[in-house]
Order: C-alpha cells, then structure tokens, then sequence
C-alpha cells in the first residue's frame, strides 16, 4: 500500500480515490499502525475539503485503557453488511459475492486470534 502526506494527513494510497480520499492523520504507535483517520471528498480543494467521516480506532490494550476506539473487525463487519444487502437485492453480482467471501475470511481469522489470544490470556494486553 502507497502512501502521500497530504496536507493534514498521510493519504492512503489503495482504491480508486475517484470520490473519497482516506488519510491517517497521526503517527503510527507501539504496534507499528496509525489509529485515527479520516475520510474526504477527493475532489475538494484543501481549503473547501470536505470531511466525511473520522475513524478513530482503539490506542492502547483494553485492560490498561478501557475501550477507546473501533477495532478492525467492527469496520469489516459494517462491509459484511453492507454486500449482504447489495446480494439480497437487484445489485447481486459475483463480484460482491467474492469480495463478502473473503472479508468473511478474514473476520474468521480476526476473531480466532482474539480467541486464541483469550486461551492463552493475553488479549487485551501488549503481550504477544
């Protein structure tokens, strides 16, 4: 994945970027990831950008910082939903059903490492 510093923000440089830009706008931290974004209109003028949506994910264990932002799985799960919806519908295709496959996927793996790590009685901590 390519990036830019935009602006304000480093800009994610993965998707088309035809109508939306998404730019992490803080340093990535102890686990080597950023943990707030945003998401704005590509096409907006940096004085007139429009900020659709910030995206401010969890910094830091739970057990040691309570719970403080969105986790992974809580985005791929809004996605889920979402082609669950265009698949039940008139805009069904196998393209959809390809790409819901494969974020289901990798919810199955997301969610066995936090058991995984649950087993081991790591989770929620930095321990590895």
């Amino acid at each position: 994945m390519e990036s830019e510093q935009g602006p304000v923000g480093r800009v994610i440089k993965h998707g088309s970027q035809q109508y939306t830009r998404v730019e992490a706008t803080d340093e990535p931290g102890h686990g080597n990831a950023c943990h707030h974004y945003r998401i704005v209109n590509a096409d907006a003028s940096k004085d007139e950008k429009l900020i659709f949506n910030v995206i401010n994910f969890q910094d830091g264990p739970v057990k040691e910082h309570g719970v403080n932002g969105i986790h992974n799985e809580d985005l791929l799960v809004i996605v889920v939903d979402r082609l669950e919806g265009f698949q039940g519908g008139i805009h069904a295709c196998r393209e959809n059903a390809l790409a819901l496959t494969k974020i289901q996927e990798a919810l199955h793996w997301l969610n066995h490492r936090t058991t995984t790590r649950q087993q081991r009685g790591v989770e929620g901590t930095h321990k590895i």
